[in-house]
């Protein structure tokens, strides 16, 4: 049985990847810590390393809401504290009265300096306070390039995990049926659109799928997928609770406060 089997078909280059870092570990008997992971990429690593006996696993983001988090693999006699992660956060210093700074607009910073995505966590915004968590091989990077968020010039403030802004993700649990796991058929059903109306969103890339652009209306989606629909907000298959008497699947999913 392919361990393959379990996982989409563009997951199989990540799930390559995280048998390398497992490998990796018990040869060189030393850690591996990896790039910030989003949610689907930390449960591949949970199902792939997390109940093996030769080498252990752990995922911080900076604390205990993250939803970007970096993993450490290592063996057994290493005991994996907090600092392993080797995590910097910052709190963004720009005049708030003149200024808004979203979160697109942070995203936007980063990348226009050329900062990659696996080197930075969450981006945590609450009022006019906005946070960042970055890897600390990239912080010195960081705070020599960015400068300015949008066309708004900004200081950064090193600050401790304690006083990251606490951001919790909520959902509003719903219940319904499904002809198929397809993603236009799940789309339509959580965000009570027609399917004429849901592939649409899916062909035009206005839907993530796991954090990732989607265009295939026929992906399957699975069990603790997250979707985000520009425009419509972000959700989550929560459960898939078996099928019907008439061959429908049940589902469990989340639209989030």
């Amino acid at each position: 049985m392919s361990i393959y089997q379990h996982y989409r078909p563009e997951e199989h280059e990540f799930v390559d990847r995280v048998l390398h870092w497992k490998s990796e570990v018990l040869e060189r008997y030393s850690p591996r810590l990896t790039d910030f992971l989003d949610p689907r990429e930390q449960e591949i690593v949970k199902t792939i390393v997390g109940n093996d006996t030769e080498v252990r696993l752990s995922l911080w983001g900076g604390s205990s809401f993250s939803e970007r988090k970096r993993a450490l693999i290592y063996p057994d006699y290493f005991d994996a504290q907090n600092e392993d992660f080797q995590l910097v956060c910052y709190d963004i210093q720009y005049p708030a009265k003149f200024s808004t700074i979203e979160h697109r607009d942070v995203l936007g910073a980063l990348m226009n300096i050329g900062v990659k995505r696996g080197k930075y966590g969450d981006i945590l915004i609450s009022g006019d306070r906005v946070q960042f968590i970055c890897a600390t091989e990239i912080a010195g990077f960081i705070e020599l390039n960015l400068t300015k968020v949008g066309k708004t010039g900004i200081q950064l403030h090193t600050i401790q995990e304690d006083e990251l802004i606490e951001v919790k993700t909520e959902y509003n649990e719903k219940s319904g049926t499904v002809s198929s796991l397809r993603l236009d058929v799940v789309v339509a059903e959580v965000y009570n659109l027609s399917r004429a109306k849901a592939s649409p969103l899916i062909q035009q890339g206005r839907v993530k799928l796991n954090h990732k652009i989607v265009d295939h209306v026929s992906t399957e989606m699975m069990e603790g997928d997250e979707l985000s629909v520009r425009g419509f907000g972000r959700s989550k298959l929560i459960a898939i609770e078996g099928t019907t008497k008439k061959e429908k699947w049940r589902i469990r999913y989340g639209l989030l406060k």
